[in-house]
């Protein structure tokens, strides 16, 4: 019997593809290795992104127990400024200005407010370490105290004046002295770095003398001036009535917010001095009626 054609005969036989099965496979594998890929670098780029935009919010700030003022105002930063831009603040107390700066250095404080930029300077080289200043914060009341003298025009002829013996801070008491015209500085140095052998003009005869800076309120009553820091002379319970001239200090010589400078330039120090750069600050020193602040420690000056 003949079985009927039910179609054209090509000689060849249709059969399913035994290749487009591995051939998905493979594709789908490649795929996912990209996937994969992206995402890991996705993960491993992620601590450097978070590194890159700070991950501190909690901050170790230093201040010299000595000068009571400043921890009033680390106090008022952490309580009415720090909460606005997501941050804590602690003060921590130090005396020892050595051991200070070598914790900032190393990172064990994140920052300190204790010094100038010339003090640091000094300090710093003492200490064998590395420190950036950045924002002015506030400038420390420093001028003349007398107890026999209520004006500097009474001062008679060969009185002894007392000044730091410490660099950056004779370099500021001299210099306040030739503004006012009582003494006269060598034209060629740094005034900020002068020193008593720097002194070309005497025309009172000042008798010239140098002493530690926490010293002087215990050494006034046997000289006729020492020259100093407000907030020394209150610890050392120095009536502010026997400061005889308190004028404006140049801006150089204010507070800076300091930092290692292995840390200075990163994200959670930023964080930090926008902290200390609100306007609020210098409102404050303006404002207070804080005797630990009022006239010890005053807003950064213009010039």
């Amino acid at each position: 019997m003949t079985t009927p054609t039910t179609g054209h005969q090509h000689g060849f036989t249709l059969r399913k593809s035994t290749h487009t099965l591995p051939w998905t496979i493979a594709g789908i594998a490649t795929i996912l290795a990209i996937v994969l890929g992206i995402l890991l670098i996705q993960q491993r780029s992620q601590p450097a992104l978070a590194a890159e935009a700070g991950t501190k919010t909690e901050f170790k700030v230093h201040f010299e127990p000595a000068m009571a003022g400043e921890e009033k105002i680390l106090e008022f930063v952490a309580e009415t400024i720090a909460p606005d831009y997501g941050i804590t603040i602690e003060p921590v107390g130090l005396q020892d200005p050595i051991q200070a700066n070598q914790a900032v250095a190393s990172g064990q404080f994140d920052a300190t407010i204790f010094e100038h930029e010339w003090y640091m300077r000094q300090s710093a080289e003492a200490a064998g370490v590395e420190l950036t200043p950045t924002v002015e914060l506030y400038q420390w009341g420093f001028g003349l105290y007398s107890t026999r003298y209520t004006s500097v025009d009474e001062l008679p002829q060969g009185s002894t004046l007392l000044l730091p013996n410490d660099v950056a801070n004779q370099g500021q008491a001299l210099w306040l002295l030739d503004r006012e015209g009582l003494l006269g500085l060598d034209p060629s140095i740094e005034p900020r770095t002068a020193k008593i052998a720097n002194v070309i003009e005497n025309p009172r005869g000042f008798d010239l003398k140098e002493a530690d800076l926490l010293a002087m309120p215990r050494m006034l009553d046997d000289v006729d001036v020492a020259i100093g820091y407000v907030s020394q002379f209150d610890a050392g319970k120095v009536s502010r009535d026997k400061g005889i001239l308190f004028p404006e200090p140049p801006r150089t010589f204010a507070s800076r917010l300091i930092f290692g400078s292995d840390f200075a330039q990163s994200a959670d120090a930023q964080k930090l001095i926008e902290a200390f750069s609100d306007p609020r600050l210098q409102e404050y020193l303006k404002t207070t009626e804080d005797p630990l602040v009022q006239g010890v420690l005053t807003p950064v000056s213009e010039d």
